[in-house]
């Protein structure tokens, strides 16, 4: 095949960037709103990613099968200029390994990450500009780099690209690169290490190919029609060898409704495929609720404090503010609760009810409502409303009427008040929560959980001491077609995380952890807690934290130190020789710079005693959806660490109130691990103090 020159390509993108908008100029026709997701996830055509991207927040879950492959995929678009994909790849044509007792016939699975960054958003002059990464982090068994343009044209979406590696195998070009420095003329094979690194020396390397299509939405709106013209040989598939019979694809892609998409495609000229993408906006979710209709403030206030119904009043604020009375103290100009909130996440809208709850209950002597939210008998942070204030607008007397300027956030100032309940500080608790374990590309089956019930009980001697402890009951699961326990691989390397399936098969009643902990508030903005006995799953011992984390503040500091040992799998409550210190200095920041996001740096020591940083980085989404993602890079090696080259993990904590019919305050978490092993691995603590003080600076709303 003739190769283009760099200034052919170069005439090809002006072309492109300089007659779209005159098109779209007589066409008067606006941007798309919403654009489909590719065979592999993410914005583009068939096989052909594009420039386009969604909407802040637009999350899709995909699946897509054809011959050969098929592709399970979740694409998020966490910024405006940034969208993520996750991928696991189905190879029908290949087994997962060669040995029927190790995993019998399943076939082969492997896992993808991609990211796309756009460059220049879509002008009347100019296009969509976007560069892409995809399977960047794994085996790279589709390995590629893009940057692409777009261009709508009335009902048409128009497209072109470059690719490189797995999208450039056409190698119909140049590669533009190399005629600016000869190391970019190759492109070099294998991976770094064991899989899971970012082989940055292959980026933009090797052959090119130039690629592009058009979408078409078509007179009848839930149908939309694609052509493509392919990048890709096909000639050096993991899949093997694939005849293409043409580098022209197809597609039509059928909304049933807004959430559900239905496609089918024509590849190579002689494939049939088809998928399926599911799709919301982590933004606009919510859920009807059914809550009761905050109180209205009485034109008549109470007469006298001797009036209020006090049984009442603390009724009001459980069920129409979600506040739990913990006690209160009433004198003659204020009021002080301490509590906990249970319902409402925004703190807005919770101190709007409960002002109201106060108001419609207090007489207007009472000056002040002082709302105190407690943690573990500790004092976290204190609301001040002034009641006048508040009163006022709540009854809309004016047209600028502000119930957010009524109040603020201090630290809390108690001193000797005379609270209304002689509360005793020694007492039994005890609970029950649902817990749901599940990994994904095992070799006796892909997908494998655990879903079981988590009994918990605690015994308090004061509101600094108390002895807790924690029981996993199995209920269902599929651990049981674990058919090997440990991997024949040694790296010399503790195996602190990787007896895993010897912990969860151990039994279906098995002890999670029992220890006796201290905590306290040494001073404003300072927190302490300590901690010995059976910590977690897999290690007991003795350890302590320190938290410096002033209110409201964008910054936090914590540190820990753990001296542990490691819990036996065959015996509850025996231990086995290995032992480590561990700990880390762990900075909390939430940047200004970059809305609704936590990044977290920890330093220290791990449980294998490799040292460097784990660093997770959340992003907060309107809904209250949490997405994250974190690495550990220390001072072990890829082959040492093994498969995956070090530790890195995804995972989605979704509130409860997002999918229920009444407001709460809990949420869930996702995990998604695509490899554990030992190195980079933390000590699973009892307690995190940063997550215990989530009200001083929250971010989990």
């Amino acid at each position: 095949m003739n190769k283009l020159s760099l200034t052919s390509v170069a005439s090809a993108l002006l072309s492109f960037a300089v007659l779209a908008p005159l098109a779209l100029a007589q066409t008067n026709a606006g941007p798309a709103t919403r654009y489909t997701q590719l065979n592999q996830g993410g914005v583009g055509l068939i096989q052909m990613p594009t420039a386009r991207v969604n909407d802040a927040g637009s999350f899709s879950i995909n699946y897509q099968d054809s011959e050969e492959y098929r592709f399970w995929s979740a694409s998020l678009q966490l910024f405006p200029w940034l969208e993520t994909t996750v991928r696991y790849s189905d190879i029908r044509t290949q087994l997962y390994s060669d040995s029927p007792g190790f995993s019998g016939d399943q076939t082969l699975k492997d896992k993808g990450i991609d990211v796309k960054l756009q460059l220049w958003q879509e002008s009347e002059f100019l296009p969509d500009i976007a560069v892409g990464f995809r399977d960047f982090g794994g085996t790279g068994l589709f390995e590629s780099e893009f940057i692409a343009a777009s261009k709508r044209l009335g009902p048409f979406d128009l497209h072109l690209g470059i690719g490189w590696g797995y999208l450039g195998r056409q190698g119909n070009i140049t590669n533009p690169f190399c005629q600016l420095k000869d190391s970019f003329c190759d492109r070099p094979g294998g991976f770094s290490g064991l899989g899971g690194k970012i082989d940055y020396q292959r980026f933009f390397k090797g052959p090119a190919a130039l690629y592009g299509g058009i979408e078409y939405q078509t007179l009848w709106a839930p149908l939309r029609l694609k052509l493509e013209y392919d990048g890709n040989n096909y000639q050096q598939d993991r899949a093997g060898v694939l005849v293409q019979d043409s580098a022209i694809n197809l597609a039509a892609v059928y909304s049933l409704n807004d959430s559900f998409d239905l496609n089918v495609n024509y590849q190579r000229g002689n494939t049939f495929g088809f998928g399926v993408n599911y799709k919301l906006d982590f933004n606009r979710l919510k859920q009807l609720k059914l809550d009761p209709a905050p109180l209205e403030v009485p034109a008549t206030l109470a007469q006298s404090v001797a009036t209020v119904d006090k049984a009442k009043l603390n009724q009001d604020l459980y069920l129409n503010a979600g506040f739990v009375v913990d006690n209160y103290a009433l004198t003659d100009d204020e009021i002080i609760l301490k509590g906990r909130q249970i319902a409402y996440r925004d703190e807005d809208i919770a101190m709007n009810r409960i002002g109201r709850v106060l108001a419609s209950h207090l007489p207007a002597q009472i000056k002040t409502y002082r709302i105190v939210i407690m943690a573990s008998d500790m004092a976290m942070v204190e609301t001040v409303i002034d009641a006048e204030q508040f009163i006022s607008a709540a009854r809309y007397s004016s047209p600028d009427a502000d119930v957010k300027s009524s109040y603020v956030r201090r630290n809390p100032q108690l001193g000797t008040e005379q609270w209304a309940v002689e509360r005793g500080e020694r007492g039994f608790g005890y609970g029950a929560d649902m817990f749901w374990i599940q990994t994904f590309g095992n070799p006796e089956n892909f997908y494998m959980y655990q879903i079981g019930l988590m009994l918990s009980g605690a015994y308090q001697w004061n509101n600094q001491f108390s002895v807790q402890t924690s029981a996993k009951l199995n209920v269902l699961t599929n651990f049981d077609q674990f058919n090997f326990k440990v991997d024949a691989q040694d790296t010399g390397v503790p195996r602190v995380r990787t007896y895993v399936r010897e912990y969860v098969t151990r039994s279906d009643l098995t002890m999670e952890n029992l220890f006796a902990q201290w905590k306290d508030k040494l001073a404003d903005d300072w927190y302490a807690a300590a901690y010995a006995g059976y910590l977690e799953t897999m290690f007991g011992g003795v350890g302590g934290e320190l938290l410096y984390k002033p209110l409201d503040s964008n910054l936090a500091i914590g540190l820990d130190i753990n001296y542990v040992r490691q819990r036996s799998y065959e015996e509850e409550f025996a231990f086995l020789d290995y032992t480590a210190l561990t700990g880390h200095l762990s900075f909390y920041y939430r940047p200004t710079w970059l809305d609704d996001t936590m990044i977290t740096a920890s330093f220290g020591q791990y449980l294998a005693k490799d040292k460097g940083v784990t660093v997770e980085f959340a992003k907060r989404f309107d809904s209250g959806i949490i997405v994250g993602a974190y690495a550990a890079i220390t001072d072990m090696s890829a082959e040492q660490y093994g498969e995956g080259s070090f530790t890195k993990g995804f995972y989605l904590s979704i509130p409860f109130d997002v999918f229920s019919l009444k407001s709460a305050t809990g949420r869930g978490r996702i995990p998604w691990v695509p490899i554990g092993r030992d190195g980079g691995q933390m000590l699973n603590h009892p307690i995190r103090l940063n997550t215990l003080t989530e009200s001083r600076s929250p971010f989990l709303r």
